[in-house]
């Protein structure tokens, strides 16, 4: 029996050798391009990381500082009230300028005038208590805080005789719904100050149906008017 001639070695397929070679070129090229990309985009890449965390740490910052603020211009403003309530006019008009220059960016000025105003015209202060509401009225973040301070000033405006001032005070305001009944009953007052009688009426009459805090007393007023000719 012939021995059947063994086949060439040359012509057996090697265990795996194509697959094998391509896997390992393919993942060649794969690291080089990646190496390729980083070289090219890497310092963008690490700078807007280093951007997006520097702008979340600069937020969280400036919440802090917001916070901090705050919480101081809340203290001080505290303090003013108690002074307030103590009389001390001079620490009060001091706390009020701290809340002027330090905390700006706060509504505590505001509201510290306002108190502010209030102790300097029971101590007689009356030009003062004026300034201090047309800071208010110059610089409020909110437009119902001046508009109470252009109340408060017109009413001491009209106490002090200053009639015209009382009135310029006011111009503008009645776009202001939730003060118009206190608005009114100013007008009522400058209105009778004058001795117009019927306009001192029809402001009064509009500042009871708008609601103003003063109803009982306007009434009263309207009652003392004198009769129309």
């Amino acid at each position: 029996m012939l021995d059947r001639p063994e086949p060439a070695r040359e012509h057996l397929a090697p265990p795996y050798p194509t697959e094998h070679a391509v896997s390992y070129e393919t993942d060649e090229e794969k690291v080089e391009t990646l190496k390729r990309w980083w070289k090219e985009n890497g310092l963008s890449v690490v700078a807007g990381a280093a951007l997006g965390i520097a702008g979340i740490y600069g937020w969280r910052l400036w919440i802090n500082h917001q916070e901090t603020t705050a919480s101081v211009a809340s203290t001080v403003f505290e303090q003013l009230m108690v002074e307030a309530s103590a009389d001390q006019v001079d620490a009060v008009a001091k706390q009020a300028q701290v809340l002027d220059e330090e905390f700006a960016s706060t509504p505590y000025p505001a509201l510290g005038s306002l108190v502010a105003a209030k102790a300097l015209y029971d101590a007689g202060q009356s030009a003062e208590a004026i300034a201090a509401l047309q800071r208010v009225i110059d610089t409020a973040p909110d437009p119902a805080l001046t508009t109470i301070a252009a109340v408060r000033q017109a009413r001491i405006q009209l106490a002090e005789g200053q009639l015209d001032a009382a009135e310029q005070t006011l111009r503008g305001r009645d776009n202001s719904p939730a003060f118009a009944g206190e608005i009114a009953a100013v007008r009522g007052d400058i209105a009778a100050a004058r001795g117009d009688i019927s306009a001192a009426r029809a402001a009064y009459q509009q500042a009871i149906e708008q609601g103003s805090s003063l109803s009982q007393l306007i009434r009263l007023k309207i009652d003392n008017l004198p009769a129309a000719g």
